[in-house]
């Protein structure tokens, strides 16, 4: 028997509305995830916060409660997998269900390859790619028997092209555009769409750190010629946990005020 494709209701700006959903945002203590976190509230999800920070956590949470919405606060490393188990548990515990699960925790080292240690690897891989599957594999748990959900990993520029310095973070990230396909192809006969945004540089914790000449370079090679904020990753975060994508997974979108579009000439004036 094929499998059904959800039904829709209303007309096509219902369709991105997310009330009645419940939403389970990892590394929602600050930039990414907390901004998507509050896009998910504002569409109309409740919302499950995860990080490590819990004075934080608490920050984002009474943002969202500001906005009529609920906002539970589970503090989670996602190395550790019994956490992500007690994570995803509370989450139904509390709201009964699980709709939509992304993961925005990410770690990074900045360390030429020849340098990089065996700490630096698994200090990087057990977040963005083993906690970044696991957390994954329990949700969807949690999302087979309703026979719908909504999975949105974390990609990167770094999953396609290579940069010096960073080459742990790519390696994690590369995995996770393979990860969102394969679970998007098992996933599939349960109506659970997988799907990946690949922010381009965000201003974020983890950007503000990158030296003046790195930055000047990433503006000049991008066609609108400045780094983004969370928000400009809203749109993008709330069409894939809504309605709208429910025939559109094993994706990754890149979000990157256009750098894999191409890269600026000189002006003409220069020549």
């Amino acid at each position: 028997m094929e499998p059904q494709a959800a039904p829709r209701s209303g007309g096509i700006t219902d369709q991105f509305r997310l009330e009645g959903r419940v939403a389970l945002v990892t590394g929602a203590s600050t930039g990414i995830g907390a901004g998507l976190a509050q896009a998910f509230a504002e569409a109309g999800a409740d919302v499950t916060l995860a990080a490590r920070t819990e004075a934080d956590l608490e920050r984002v949470a009474e943002s969202i409660r500001s906005l009529g919405r609920q906002a539970l606060v589970v503090p989670t490393d996602i190395r550790d997998l019994e956490a992500i188990e007690r994570m995803v548990s509370r989450t139904v515990e509390t709201y009964g269900r699980l709709d939509i699960m992304l993961n925005a925790a990410g770690v990074q080292r900045r360390k030429p390859i020849l340098e990089a240690t065996a700490d630096d690897w698994h200090y990087v891989m057990d977040v963005n790619a083993r906690g970044a599957f696991f957390t994954a594999q329990a949700a969807a748990r949690a999302m087979v028997p309703q026979q719908a959900g909504k999975i949105i990993h974390i990609a990167s520029m770094t999953s396609f092209r290579g940069f010096s310095d960073i080459a742990l973070y790519g390696f994690s990230k590369a995995g996770i555009v393979q990860t969102t396909k394969a679970m998007a192809v098992e996933w599939a006969s349960y109506n659970i769409q997988v799907n990946a945004i690949a922010p381009g540089w965000i201003t974020t914790p983890m950007t503000i750190t990158m030296n003046q000449a790195r930055k000047d370079w990433v503006n000049a090679h991008k066609p609108q010629g400045h780094f983004g904020v969370p928000a400009d990753l809203a749109g993008a975060a709330v069409y894939l946990a809504s309605p709208a994508s429910n025939f559109v997974t094993g994706q990754t979108f890149a979000v990157d005020g256009g750098f894999t579009a191409g890269h600026p000439w000189p002006s003409l004036d220069d020549e």
